[in-house]
């Protein structure tokens, strides 16, 4: 293993070339996607499910993390990272209705729900350096920037298209059970994400041991 391959655990900018692939690739994939469904709702099965608007949103959240690095203009290397972190659950709503799994898996959908919310909270973990930080600490984190995702997320798809689909019945179920199982996967995802860090922690001199790096602090 090459000197500073382990930075990937405590730096969101010592991400490996397969991070940094994935998530090229993802973004690629996406706006190819995206511009296929606006002119075509019927290619991404997402007649009725606000294709145009999906369209115009799923990039802007895929190029949230370029454009906050590049406005920060802080000279730190870039969040490869955080950036699949965020890109995903907007790539995977995209694919999964392309092979119309959320209609065809009846458990596709709860997943997504676990999965994404969970991957934008540990972003959220990893972006301000609270990987090797107590438990607590990135529960806070992970628990109010995935269920803020979460809360807009469910908002929008509400006034999107579920009030003038046949889903306007089961909406409020749906909601609440989306909400709880995107809790879910925060707390898992910040409960998982500062394991191997802890671990090495662990195996270290209590003197030895590195302080939890804070917002704005640089990595030597």
């Amino acid at each position: 293993m090459r000197p500073g391959s382990d930075r990937l655990a405590r730096d969101p900018a010592g991400a490996p070339l397969w991070v940094v692939v994935l998530d090229v690739g993802a973004k690629v994939l996406l706006v190819l996607a995206v511009s296929r469904v606006a002119l075509d709702p019927a290619w991404g099965n997402l007649e009725g499910k606000a294709p145009g608007t999906r369209a115009l949103t799923y990039p802007l959240l895929a190029f949230l993390v370029p454009l906050a690095h590049l406005l920060r203009r802080s000279g730190r290397p870039y969040p490869w990272l955080v950036d699949l972190m965020v890109t995903v659950p907007a790539f995977s709503d995209i694919l999964g209705n392309r092979l119309d799994l959320y209609d065809r898996v009846t458990w596709f959908d709860d997943a997504m729900h676990i999965l994404n919310t969970g991957l934008l909270g540990g972003a959220a973990v990893v972006a301000v350096g609270y990987v090797g930080a107590p438990l607590m600490r990135r529960l806070v984190v992970s628990v109010a920037a995935g269920m803020t995702f979460s809360v807009v997320w469910e908002v929008w798809e509400y006034y999107a298209f579920v009030t003038r689909s046949a889903e306007v019945g089961t909406a409020y179920a749906d909601t609440v059970g989306d909400l709880a199982l995107g809790w879910l996967g925060t707390v898992c995802v910040a409960a998982m994400i500062g394991s191997r860090s802890s671990e090495r922690q662990d195996s270290q001199p209590a003197a030895r041991r590195p302080a939890p790096r804070l917002p704005g602090a640089t990595v030597s």
